[in-house]
């Protein structure tokens, strides 16, 4: 029994070794990318460049042949190199289906995604999974859930206490009742919140799909809003007093619009939960005004200075999903306009980044940073058709999806 008991000592011990040996050698990979449009920041392009990327990180971009490559060489054959997709408000926790779930987020082209909500502890877990080598998926950040109802300011403050010592650095989405706005108990709750969490290194984020919520979370010093109001017009005053306050918004545009053959192959117009649209909408508005109310808005506090990132706060398929924000922001950011396609090169990169506080970090194809970038079967300026067509993806130097 006791030789039993040593070979299995032995056997997890040497199990683990190999493992961390894994890790470790994906995460000092070293990668060479030639022959590929890259997308620079602002839009700016390379037609035939390279990226050198060495333990993890881009160590340069550059037109032509690399002066000094590195490790394993890509040659993307004109394929077009981006930085991975970020989504900044998705659904997702651990569970049974995770494994598919993280792989199809990877071959959609995302690298990173912050959870919407949900259990704390799942989303640790989940995050875990992923990074020990467990299963196959983006970057996971995860949120801590925190609702204001049947809550006190000292409580709320015990909650972000506790998801501190937890290591989480989000709130998941705090609601405030948009119709007819947040009750004078939700926003003292709500700035006891934003005062403790300052002092814990917490960034809160709050539901708000009302321009009264919207402007009544940032007069309480909320830094995050994890949606565009879908309930009612943006005015321009309103864009400009939280561009002056710094907040930082998601876009999700394409909420109220209807979404055909992702839950069945029938032409049956759709809500983004598989129910009929415009009636299955969520505390819907009338006739599915939300289709119209999310894409005009991003279009006024975009123009009004406010750093409007992407997502999709949707839990079907991340492509499907990818497909139908990219249809809505066709819409208000023409494609054909260069100026325009641009601002979508920069809400889905930089501005998606600076809102998950990681600006310096992912967003860019730029030396320093990340090694997280795709390579597109297409031109993405040509259309957005071409954003959905990828075929590597690279999350910090390693390849962890190539579909050549």
């Amino acid at each position: 029994m006791a030789h039993f008991y040593i070979m299995g000592a032995v056997f997890m011990k040497l199990h683990t070794l190999a493992l961390l040996a894994a890790i470790g050698s994906l995460s000092a990979q070293d990668l060479t990318i030639t022959n590929a449009r890259i997308i620079g920041p602002n839009g700016s392009v390379i037609e035939r460049g390279s990226i050198v990327v060495r333990a993890g990180k881009i160590a340069s971009v550059a037109a032509g042949a690399p002066s000094a490559p590195s490790g394993k060489t890509i040659d993307a054959k004109g394929m077009t190199a981006m930085p991975g997709f970020i989504d900044g408000h998705r659904h997702i926790n651990t569970g049974p289906n995770e494994k598919a779930q993280m792989q199809a987020l990877l071959e959609a082209g995302y690298t990173t995604v912050l959870s919407g909500g949900g259990p704390a502890e799942g989303n640790i877990t989940l995050r875990d999974h992923i990074d020990k080598g467990v299963i196959n998926g983006p970057r996971i950040i995860p949120s801590g859930s925190l609702r204001l109802a049947n809550n006190t300011p000292e409580m709320a403050r015990g909650e972000v206490r506790k998801m501190a010592a937890m290591g989480i650095k989000f709130t998941g989405e705090i609601a405030l009742t948009p119709i007819p706005g947040p009750s004078d108990q939700e926003l003292e709750i709500l700035r006891a919140v934003v005062d403790e969490a300052k002092k814990v290194g917490i960034m809160v984020q709050v539901h708000a799909v009302s321009s009264s919520a919207m402007v009544a979370a940032v007069d309480a010093g909320v830094p995050l809003l994890v949606h565009l109001p879908n309930k009612d017009w943006v005015s321009k005053d309103d864009a400009k007093k939280v561009a002056a306050a710094g907040t930082k918004v998601l876009g999700t545009v394409s909420f109220g619009s209807p979404v055909f053959g992702v839950f069945a192959e029938d032409n049956k117009a759709r809500f983004r939960d598989g129910k009929p649209w415009p009636e299955g909408i969520v505390n819907g508005v009338r006739l599915g005004e939300e289709a119209g109310y999310m894409p005009v808005n991003a279009r006024t506090v975009w123009d009004g200075g406010v750093t409007l990132g992407y997502c999709t706060d949707t839990t079907y398929d991340p492509k499907a999903g990818l497909d139908h924000e990219l249809k809505m922001l066709n819409v208000m950011f023409s494609m054909q306009d260069i100026i325009k396609m641009q601002d979508i090169i920069k809400m889905m990169g930089p501005n998606t980044a600076s809102y998950i506080q990681m600006g310096d970090q992912l967003g860019t194809l730029e030396a320093g940073k990340i090694a997280d970038l795709i390579l597109l079967d297409g031109d993405p300026l040509e259309g957005y058709w071409n954003w959905l067509k990828t075929k590597v993806v690279v999350k910090g130097g390693v390849i962890v999806v190539d579909k050549r």
